[in-house]
């Protein structure tokens, strides 16, 4: 599967590619032409010709797997010390409310860390180690529920009442009770 449920490879998959690139890397130092390698190998000859430019520039370990392409950009040891920041509370790291946003965890570990990430890569980081959104567990302070009861019963019904002129309609464009 190219792209399962963590994204890149498989690590089966990452090694059989590695595998394939050695070969080709064996056949470079042989002297092989492209196009023959390419074909014998089952790869794009253009594949190849990457391959052998990196062959090139670095030897064999250059046609070596970096490792998984999604590998997680944060140590264990580094989100051990993001989720002692994290449990100060947004207002000990100079925001104004208690909440955390994406952005604002995005901004700490830039601050704390010192490594830049999209706000993306900062959600599947966090749901990975076990956190979630959570939606706030009582009202706001601010809330005036004498306001609210008031508001219900005297300006929504005159919202809510229909705009519907009393008596019948036309719908005739030449009669005047249509317009």
């Amino acid at each position: 599967m190219r792209y399962p449920e963590g994204g890149g490879l498989t690590a089966e998959r990452r090694a059989f590619r590695e595998g394939i690139r050695l070969q080709a890397g064996v056949r470079f130092a042989a002297g092989e032409k492209t196009a023959v390698i390419a074909k014998e190998l089952r790869v794009s000859v253009r594949s190849v010709e990457r391959w052998r430019r990196a062959w090139r520039e670095g030897g064999m370990e250059a046609l070596r797997s970096a490792g998984p392409a999604n590998s997680p950009t944060i140590a264990d040891e580094q989100f051990a010390v993001l989720e002692e920041e994290l449990g100060k509370g947004p207002s000990a790291h100079g925001f104004e409310d208690e909440r955390w946003t994406l952005a604002r965890v995005q901004t700490l570990i830039r601050r704390q860390l010192g490594v830049s990430l999209s706000v993306a890569t900062v959600w599947r980081l966090l749901k990975r180690h076990g956190w979630s959104w959570q939606a706030p567990a009582r009202r706001a302070l601010e809330r005036d529920d004498h306001a609210v009861e008031l508001w219900k019963k005297e300006v929504w019904p005159r919202v809510k009442a229909s705009r519907r002129r009393p008596g019948p309609g036309s719908s005739s464009r030449t009669k005047p009770a249509s317009r």
